[in-house]
């Protein structure tokens, strides 16, 4: 599905952009199946080792990983993009039909940044209101480093399973970019926030949005998502695409070309090669941390816990 002009006059207004049906089952549901076969993989191996008491082969995708971690929470820290590392997660990345959208925003020659991720936001009753993948009002923009600052970084929101305010669906800003980065701190066990003398005084928009449809959103634009109150798990990804030769903002993590329109060949189609470089990555990080170094991922300090 290619945008239409009017489509991109109402990105650029608005600063988002919801394309309703952008997707296909074709499109999505392999990325679910490679998640399934992981779940039920990693639930056989925890029932053989006695963590769990059933398998629950029943339960459908939304709702099967929320009754595993009633018993043992070993798989949910394994959900990531860049911790599963699926040949399927690779594939859509470069998705044709996702690109024909990013495309009309970024342009041809297109770039997916290595903040990627893929969301299974748990229901309250796992959480304690701790974990989760609540977030608190941020920027993109404010979760990078300050080398991507001056270009533009599309990002992409889209639900695996249907998004509601029950479940915890994303909420925004509209229209409230092109006036640059506010003031962030981070906080623990919240994360990166908006200080609130820097909150935009408007009333958000609560985007409840169906498998197949997608989220174009400005960089600038403040967004949220709240608890989780369902009874399953709220399957979301969220990833970042930008033209080819800017900064991605998180150096030390592979971005790579998704699409080009002068440069076919510089496209990575090679699944083996994308996890080569995540794990490269992920290991100079862990052997900077065994030496008690840390690599900066964004700006903002940590605020003080509160007395």
């Amino acid at each position: 599905m290619q945008l239409s002009a009017t489509q991109i006059e109402q990105f650029k207004e608005d600063g988002f952009l919801v394309v309703e049906n952008a997707l296909d089952d074709a499109d999505i549901d392999p990325v679910i199946a490679a998640y399934e076969e992981h779940i039920d993989r990693r639930a056989r191996e925890l029932l053989a080792e006695g963590k769990i008491t059933q398998l629950h082969e029943e339960a459908p995708f939304d709702e099967r990983l929320a009754l595993i971690c009633d018993e043992c929470m070993d798989i949910y820290p394994e959900m990531d993009i860049y911790r599963l590392r699926s040949k399927a997660a690779f594939e859509f990345l470069g998705n044709a039909n996702l690109l024909d959208l990013v495309e009309g925003i970024v342009g041809p020659e297109i770039t997916c940044n290595p903040v990627q991720h893929l969301r299974a936001k748990l229901p309250t009753r796992l959480t304690s209101g701790a974990v989760g993948h609540v977030a608190a009002w941020h920027q993109d923009m404010g979760v990078v480093l300050d080398e991507s600052d001056p270009y533009f970084i599309l990002t992409v929101w889209l639900p695996l399973t249907p998004t509601n305010l029950e479940n915890g669906c994303l909420q925004i800003l509209p229209r409230t970019h092109g006036k640059g980065l506010l003031e962030h701190e981070t906080k623990s066990g919240v994360g990166t926030v908006i200080v609130d003398e820097q909150m935009p005084d408007i009333e958000p928009l609560v985007l409840e949005m169906e498998k197949g449809s997608v989220l174009l959103m400005d960089k600038q634009i403040p967004h949220r998502s709240t608890a989780n109150q369902s009874g399953g798990i709220r399957w979301s990804m969220d990833l970042r695409y930008q033209k080819t030769g800017t900064p991605s903002g998180r150096p030390i993590y592979p971005d790579f070309v998704v699409r080009s329109r002068s440069n076919p060949d510089s496209v990575l189609t090679d699944h083996s090669e994308w996890v080569r470089l995540w794990e490269e990555a992920l290991e100079v990080e862990a052997q900077a941390a065994r030496e008690g170094r840390k690599f900066q991922h964004h700006r903002w300090q940590e605020a003080p816990a509160p007395h």
